[in-house]
């Protein structure tokens, strides 16, 4: 009898197991995904491309991955209502691991433009290392990270979210030691690989505490699991909140996870410390957000004080750090750069901790991306003039600044306009509007003493700033060297002066993000 009864249940089996199987396949949008599949398709065929061609055709490579890259930011355009999500469940086509919505769209403009500008660093950089460094292995490296960094913010499961991480991180570290033979460099990328990896660690303990208590890894799933979980688990809760903040606090230079920055923007090639600076914090400040008020917004009294916090030491040391920078010292100017980025890194945490002060915190969110779009176009303007002046002055000191008005003015002007943008001085306008939205969600959020502290810093920084611009206009020591720019660092020049000039013309162009909601 029951032999007989095998053939029907045989049909039966395949059914249920083909149902299942259709259970879990997930629908692509490939359209959502394009951005960062085409900076890692490009990266591959890179790599690939420089086992067969010459030496002399190498250049080939920089301008394929520039041209990868603008494409990337342009696949953007297609996307820009938003709404798009992939990787759903089957069964909640709410929940998913990939989102294209306002916030994902800004950070990704800001990523894969930024990726393009240090990428127009490189080509100059590459040609004047005379065979130093390894031009397949630097363009596939700069674009795996650049396609890790571009998935971060669409992600929207912890999974994704660590894994995007460390495809943005991993490279890094590579690129910062590839240049062959130099101690300096090889220290740089073993102190920030070692402090890397036990940041990450921390967080993925975190993160395990987070889906013991919850039994998920969507965030929007762990945003509403995490407010009904046991009494008993309410302590492996809150640690695995706080764990879970270390790892992006580290990739946002936050003290006390700050001290591997001087030492590594110093070591490294001057397009990757560009790159860290700008495309590396997006990461960091991106993935701060997501676990911060997507995932984790009622454990607000958990993050809230802990950013509050490193927010003020951040921007305290990072100022008073850039503040002692000796102008005769070797790669002072580098390091001035350095400690003012985690300087800047306190002012884009005060709107993320203010958030959780906040009743609108996607408000505050939108101050923090207003300000990193101005950073990241002023900033990188300063790292590409900085590129100038190495190629001339290889110690690249603050004191080889002195009359650069005299041998380029049109760098000299630019550069002290990125200087007053980052001072937030006029005619930096853009500079001095964002500092207000920052200081105005600070404030907003009843954190008046983190605003005090923050309009000290800003004083504390105009020294130091307005010290370095002052040099530049200065009476030469000697007669001024005229020396002719490469074409692909005058473009990196001109773009993000027109950047800076046009943003501060239309402020409003970044500045209207810190009023919209953002998800």
């Amino acid at each position: 009898m029951s032999v007989l009864a095998l053939p029907a249940a045989q049909p039966l089996a395949e059914s249920t197991a083909q149902t299942a199987a259709q259970s879990v396949v997930q629908s692509v949008d490939w359209l959502a995904i394009a951005p960062p599949t085409l900076a890692a398709v490009v990266g591959l065929a890179v790599l690939v491309a420089d086992l067969f061609l010459p030496e002399a055709r190498k250049a080939v490579l920089g301008w394929t991955s520039v041209a990868g890259l603008a494409a990337a930011a342009l696949l953007l355009l297609p996307l820009r209502d938003g709404g798009r999500s992939t990787f759903c469940l089957t069964g909640e086509p709410a929940v998913c691991s990939y989102t294209v919505d306002r916030f994902t769209l800004v950070v990704q403009f800001l990523v894969l433009g930024g990726a393009l500008l240090a990428a127009l660093l490189s080509v100059t950089t590459l040609k004047d290392a005379n065979k130093a460094l390894p031009e397949g292995e630097y363009w596939f490296l700069l674009l795996s990270s650049a396609a890790g960094a571009a998935l971060l913010p669409a992600s929207r499961d912890l999974a994704t979210l660590v894994v995007a991480l460390e495809v943005a991180s991993l490279p890094a570290f590579a690129l910062v030691g590839i240049r062959h033979g130099d101690r300096k460099s090889s220290e740089a990328a073993l102190k920030f690989f070692l402090s890397s990896v036990t940041a990450t660690a921390v967080s993925l303990m975190g993160i395990s505490f987070v889906y013991a208590c919850t039994g998920s890894l969507y965030l929007t799933q762990v945003a509403d699991r995490i407010q009904h979980v046991d009494g008993r688990l309410h302590t492996l809760a809150a640690a695995g909140v706080v764990l879970t903040l270390v790892g992006f606090a580290f990739k946002t230079a936050a003290v006390p996870f700050h001290f591997w920055v001087p030492d590594t923007y110093v070591g490294a090639p001057l397009p990757v410390a560009a790159y860290l600076s700008v495309v590396g914090k997006a990461v960091g400040f991106s993935g701060l957000i997501l676990v911060t008020v997507v995932a984790l917004p009622s454990y607000a009294d958990a993050w809230g004080p802990a950013l509050a916090a490193l927010a003020a030491l951040t921007m305290t040391v990072g100022n008073v750090g850039a503040l002692r920078q000796q102008a005769t010292r070797a790669y002072s100017a580098v390091r001035l750069l350095a400690w003012s980025s985690v300087g800047q890194a306190g002012y884009l945490l005060v709107p993320i901790a203010a958030a959780a002060y906040s009743d609108d915190p996607q408000k505050s969110v939108g101050s923090t991306l207003a300000y990193a779009l101005m950073y990241a176009a002023v900033n990188l303007g300063a790292f590409a003039v900085a590129a100038l002046v190495g190629r001339r002055s290889p110690l690249n000191r603050l004191t080889d600044y002195r009359g650069l008005y005299a041998s380029n003015p049109l760098a000299a002007l630019l550069l002290a306009f990125f200087l007053l943008c980052l001072a937030g001085l006029p005619p930096g306008v853009i500079g001095l509007f964002a500092k207000v939205t920052v200081f105005s969600a600070a404030v907003d959020a009843g954190l008046g003493w983190l605003a005090v502290v923050m309009a000290v810093n800003v004083v504390i920084a105009l020294f130091y700033y307005l010290q370095w611009t002052t040099l530049l206009f200065r009476a030469p020591e000697g007669e001024p060297e005229r020396h002719r720019v490469p074409a692909p660092l005058t473009a990196a020049v001109a773009l993000t002066g027109v950047l800076g000039i046009a943003l501060s013309g239309a402020p409003q162009l970044v500045l209207r993000f810190a009023a919209t909601g953002l998800f």
